[in-house]
């Protein structure tokens, strides 16, 4: 089968495009038929062998790919040739096939297309774990998302508002509010601003009546990090998911004390690991959501597999407005 193999760590250059054997499915596995898979950051992470969990080498990238069931294997009852499943895999989705346990796989409304539903995949669940499960937000509460140009940014502007909530999306370009505003924010927090560690809050309370934010969701890390937590509100909670901005903040927990204030790590990774059921119902929601027009298809760029580094440096090169997803040209 196709696939893009990386032998070594590194970056985009030492993947290529190749053959690898085709998977066959073990006793409660299935065999997914891939049609489509986003294109990450993590992947990149991933390739440069400094993932927390550094894949064994060769392997095939690639996270959460959306196909048909092609065949199953002994014991499966959950599912049969045919369905629509997004595969909960941590690498194997560049590639035309894969296999897994079949309680790593989510059902695909018929009606959805592969490439939305690819785009959906690790965005949506990451922001519907940070809102639903960390943050635990309320309807009627105020959530800063940093990075919110980004696919885990602008699934948590959609989640957010769906939850019931106002969202202020920090924007380090501006040329890009667009589309957040498309995507719903009520707000902009102009992350390129002068002195960020005042400039921030003074926009938040500018938009909050000097309230604060209750939620902080943050992607960035870094000097962004440190200045949200001073805009939160009391009793509010950041939820760490990562550190695009390159730097892993540290901070000093008699703050947390003084202000009532918590924060949260959230590693998606380890949901689908352990409470798969969750996950499924994460995703029946996301898809009944979209289903009602609750969430609108996220902006996405779609490449023919053969043209993956290409996908890859857009992620890289952070020039990509959305969402990028290599196609298997199946659809």
């Amino acid at each position: 089968m196709r696939a893009v193999v990386v032998r070594e760590f590194g970056g985009i250059e030492n993947a290529g495009l190749g053959e690898m054997p085709k998977p066959e499915p073990k006793a409660g596995e299935v065999l997914l038929e891939i049609h489509a898979t986003a294109v990450n950051f993590v992947d990149l992470i991933m390739m440069s062998g400094k993932y927390q969990f550094p894949p064994k080498l060769p392997f095939i990238p690639g996270k959460l790919p959306a196909g048909v069931v092609s065949a199953v294997g002994a014991g499966v009852t959950r599912f049969r040739p045919g369905d629509h499943t997004i595969a909960m895999a941590e690498q194997g989705g560049f590639a035309e096939f894969v296999t897994i346990s079949e309680n790593q796989c989510v059902p695909i409304p018929p009606s959805l297309p592969f490439t939305e539903a690819a785009a959906m995949s690790l965005v949506y669940d990451t922001a519907w774990f940070a809102l639903r499960d960390r943050a635990r937000m309320a309807p009627g509460e105020t959530v800063l998302v940093l990075g919110a140009t980004g696919g885990v940014g602008l699934a948590t502007i959609q989640l957010a508002k769906a939850m019931g909530g106002k969202v202020l999306a920090g924007v380090a370009s501006p040329d890009k509010s667009d589309i957040v505003r498309d995507a719903g924010a009520d707000a902009i927090i102009d992350l390129s601003r002068p002195d960020l560690r005042d400039s921030l809050r003074d926009q938040v309370y500018a938009a909050t009546d000097k309230k604060g934010v209750d939620i902080v969701i943050d992607m960035l890390g870094g000097d962004f990090f440190d200045a949200a937590l001073r805009a939160l509100a009391w009793r509010g909670r950041l939820v760490v998911i990562g550190f695009a901005s390159g730097r892993i903040p540290s901070l000093k927990a008699n703050y947390l004390l003084v202000k009532n204030i918590e924060v949260s790590g959230m590693q998606v990774s380890d949901y689908r690991k352990r409470r798969p059921d969750e996950m499924a119902a994460c995703f029946r929601e996301v898809f009944d959501w979209r289903a009602a027009g609750t969430l609108k298809p996220l902006p996405t760029k779609v490449y023919p597999i053969e043209q993956f580094a290409a996908a890859m440096r857009e992620i890289r090169d952070r020039t990509v407005r959305g969402r990028v997803v290599l196609s298997l040209g199946k659809d």
